[in-house]
C-alpha cells in the first residue's frame, strides 16, 4: 500500500509514522523547513501510543504536484490546515492520475464541509472522510507527540459509499493507534464539532488546557451555550449526531471526553501562540453560516468567534 499524506504538520507526521510501523510505503507533499527536515532526518513520533523514529530513506518527499508519480497511490491522505483546501483540491485535480484506478481520498481535519472544495474535482465515491479525536502537538518540523486520546480514528463516507475501500488503511493505522471504518461518519464528524466548538476557541482565548475550562463555573456555562447552540443548528439543517439533546452531549463530554483530553492544548490555541491563521472558520465559522442560513440566532457563537478572529 502506498500512501501519499498532504499536510506534514502533527498529525500528518504522526500518521506517517504509524503507516511506516505497519509496513506500507509512504510520501509526503512539502515545501520549506519541513521537506529539508524530513529529508534530512526523517519523521519522528512520541507521546501516547509509543516512539517510533524512521530515517529519511524511508520515506519519498515532493515539493511540488508536477513531481508526484502516475499510477502510484492508494490513498491520497489531507492532514494539512483547511484553509489550504481549495489550493490543495485545485492544484491535485490536475493530478488525479498519481492515484491508482481504485485510490480514494482521505479527508483528515477538523471541522465540516472539508470535503466540498474536493467533491468540485472528484466523485463523491472517492472522497471519505475520517474523525480523529486523539491530540497531536508538532514538537519540531519533523516530529509529533501524541498528547491525549479518547476515541478511535473513524473513516467512512459522508455519502454512503461501501467502507470496504478504506479498510486497509483502517487496518494498518489501527496496529498502533485504535482505527474504525463506520457508516456513521457524518454523526462522527458532528459530534467532533461539538467538541472543538465548545473547547478549541474557549481554551485559545483564556490560554488554558481543555481540562482547566471544566474547573470553573463561568466556563462551563459559556461551554453548554455554545453546545446549545450547536445542537439548533444541527438541527434545523437536517444533521444528526449520536446523542438527541445538548443535556445527553454535556454527560458524555464531561464525564469522559474532557476528562481523558484535559492536558491538551488547543490546536486553535497553538497557532495563535505561532502566529498562524486558525481554523476557526471551518469549525465555529461553519456554525455561524449554517444558523444564518436556517434563521437559528447563535450569539455565544458568534462572539467567540469574532473574539478569535481580532485575536489573529
Amino acid at each position: 500500500m502506498e500512501c501519499l499524506i498532504i499536510g506534514a504538520g502533527a498529525i500528518g507526521i504522526a500518521i506517517g509514522t504509524v503507516l511506516l510501523e505497519s509496513g506500507q510505503k509512504i510520501s509526503f507533499l512539502a515545501a520549506g523547513n519541513t521537506k529539508d527536515a524530513i529529508e534530512n532526518g526523517g519523521i519522528h513520533r512520541t507521546g501516547l501510543f509509543g516512539t517510533a523514529d524512521f530515517n529519511s530513506e524511508a520515506i519519498t518527499v515532493y515539493d511540488s504536484y508536477e513531481q508526484l508519480p502516475q499510477n502510484t497511490f492508494d490513498y491520497v491522505i489531507i492532514s494539512a490546515k483547511t484553509m489550504a483546501n481549495e489550493k490543495i483540491s485545485t492544484m491535485l485535480s490536475g493530478r488525479k492520475d498519481c492515484l491508482i484506478s481504485t485510490g480514494k481520498l482521505v479527508i483528515m481535519q477538523n471541522g465540516w464541509g472539508n470535503d466540498l472544495p474536493y467533491l468540485r474535482y472528484f466523485p463523491k465515491e472517492q472522497v471519505y472522510s475520517a474523525r480523529v479525536i486523539t491530540g497531536f502537538r508538532r514538537t519540531q518540523p519533523n516530529a509529533s507527540e501524541v498528547t491525549v486520546h479518547t476515541a478511535p480514528i473513524l473513516l467512512g463516507s459522508l455519502y454512503g459509499y461501501d467502507i470496504s475501500p478504506v479498510e486497509p488503511l483502517q487496518k494498518a493505522i489501527c496496529q498502533t493507534i485504535p482505527c474504525e471504518t463506520t457508516m456513521e461518519v457524518g454523526k462522527a464528524l458532528w459530534a467532533k464539532m461539538l467538541y472543538n466548538c465548545a473547547l478549541n476557541p474557549l481554551g485559545a482565548i483564556l490560554k488554558v488546557t481543555y481540562g482547566q475550562l471544566m474547573e470553573k463555573k463561568e466556563t462551563m456555562e459559556i461551554m453548554n451555550d455554545l453546545i446549545a447552540e450547536i445542537f439548533s443548528v444541527m438541527q434545523a439543517a437536517g444533521y444528526e449526531t449520536f446523542w438527541k439533546t445538548p443535556e445527553e452531549y454535556q454527560e458524555t463530554f464531561y464525564g469522559k471526553l474532557v476528562p481523558d483530553t484535559y492536558n491538551h492544548r488547543s490546536s486553535t490555541l497553538q497557532d495563535i501562540e505561532q502566529g498562524k491563521k486558525t481554523e476557526i472558520d471551518t469549525l465555529t465559522g461553519t456554525v455561524i453560516r449554517l444558523a444564518q442560513a436556517h434563521g437559528v440566532s447563535v450569539p455565544c457563537n458568534t462572539m467567540i468567534y469574532r473574539m478569535i478572529r481580532a485575536i489573529e
